[in-house]
């Protein structure tokens, strides 16, 4: 409710310094760095407009998923809204879809407010669907967030647990899709997966171990992720929340868009560069974008013709544990290795490195909060129980040495 007040605020600075402003209305949040990519490359991205971003979307979309063979896979999907912009979004992409996706609305801003008990970060946070949707195994979910660029996708098993498939998870299916198209197609380009230190150890083996493309850990925020993106021919990213996309460099895109036109290629070369060149106009590059992804998502299990079962059981996340310990001052807390390792205060690495050796799988990171006096604990290892045993411990070590106040975090139930 408070969008249009804000617009006509920014709108009417821009005016009163002789500024030109192109009003382009409610968007969500990747619909507008789609239409000032356009712009900015003279309409070499696609066409700056609202219309434009379907087009080019719903024409990919169709062209990778007009062949579909699938038997497990099931062209149907529930998703949760936030009750956010992403659903008026979501009904006009649907009208191009031509039935090739059978979407289900749940909080779609008809009633419920933005976010309340729904959306992308409540799913993560709770382990738990959003209001609205009675969760059956064989469904299919996905949660938006309230602007439209983070996504999750969620599932019930056949044993009645609810399961997450989150940006980690999104992550290694792009990758691996990608590679397999890279290696169909004879290209040599570099592929690279990037993460943060919150992702998931076991997702970060299955990347380097099983799937032999290079991963690279920078800091917490999508900026360094983009940059460091920008490394690789193709850099695919994604925080554990749901925020990301990949990146093709120039060089990546000529040489994709060269070969598709190349005569002499035998058909499997040359149906695997013209899948990689239309998957590359399905992803939308400027920022991740929920309704992009989810496209790419339901292309690339369609492709493989999985179920969510098939793509969680890639591999196991090793259970985690986050908590937030209030501190008197957090800049006494100094990292470094994008955030993994502490360099102040003196002694608090070491007692961290102690404590996660006596635990099987484990790992932990702390790392002061970009906003307020906390310092935030990450603890993996092989059970739950052991997950927040660690997270408890390191907690403490945290309150004692690097200045803690209130009241000290509190050991786990079990």
């Amino acid at each position: 409710s408070s969008s249009p007040a804000l617009a006509q605020a920014a709108a009417d600075g821009i005016e009163a310094l002789n500024g030109k402003c192109n009003n382009f209305g409610l968007l969500t949040t990747p619909q507008l760095h789609y239409i000032v990519c356009c712009q900015n490359t003279q309409g070499q991205y696609g066409e700056p407009t609202e219309e434009g971003y379907y087009r080019k979307l719903a024409t990919a979309f169709l062209k990778l998923n007009k062949e579909r063979k699938a038997s497990k896979y099931v062209p149907e999907i529930y998703v949760d809204l936030a009750n956010g912009v992403g659903a008026p979004k979501m009904r006009l992409l649907i009208n191009q879809l031509e039935g090739a996706l059978n979407i289900h609305f749940i909080n779609d801003g008809s009633s419920g407010k933005l976010n309340h008990q729904c959306g992308a970060d409540f799913v993560k946070l709770y382990q738990a669907a959003p209001v609205g949707i009675n969760l059956e195994p064989g469904m299919r979910c996905a949660s938006f967030d309230g602007d439209g660029d983070r996504i999750v996708y969620f599932y019930k098993t056949a044993e009645g647990k609810f399961a997450l498939l989150d940006g980690d998870k999104i992550a290694t299916l792009f990758a691996g899709f990608l590679n397999e198209l890279l290696t169909s197609s004879g290209l040599t380009l570099s592929l690279g997966l990037v993460q943060t230190a919150y992702a998931n150890g076991s997702s970060t083996r299955y990347i380097s171990d099983v799937m032999k493309v290079p991963v690279a850990c920078v800091p917490t925020g999508v900026k360094y992720l983009h940059h460091k993106a920008q490394d690789f021919d193709i850099g695919v990213y994604f925080e554990a929340n749901g925020h990301g996309t990949v990146l093709f460099s120039d060089n990546a895109r000529k040489i994709i868009a060269s070969q598709v036109l190349d005569e002499s290629l035998d058909d499997s070369r040359k149906s695997a560069t013209v899948r990689l060149a239309t998957v590359m106009d399905l992803i939308n590059q400027t920022v991740g974008d929920a309704i992009s992804d989810l496209l790419v998502v339901e292309t690339v299990l369609a492709s493989r013709d999985w179920t969510c079962q098939d793509w969680d059981s890639a591999y196991t996340d090793l259970p985690s544990r986050q908590i937030k310990v209030k501190v008197k001052d957090r800049s006494v807390v100094e990292t470094t290795d994008a955030e993994r390792r502490t360099t102040k205060p003196e002694g608090l690495q070491e007692a961290i490195d102690e404590i996660v050796s006596r635990y099987k799988n484990g790992r932990a990171f702390v790392r002061p909060s970009g906003t307020e006096d906390v310092v935030r604990v990450y603890a993996e290892a092989d059970t739950q129980a052991n997950a927040d045993k660690l997270g408890y411990e390191v907690g403490l070590l945290v309150y004692n040495l690097a200045g803690g106040t209130g009241d000290k975090p509190s050991p786990p139930a079990h």
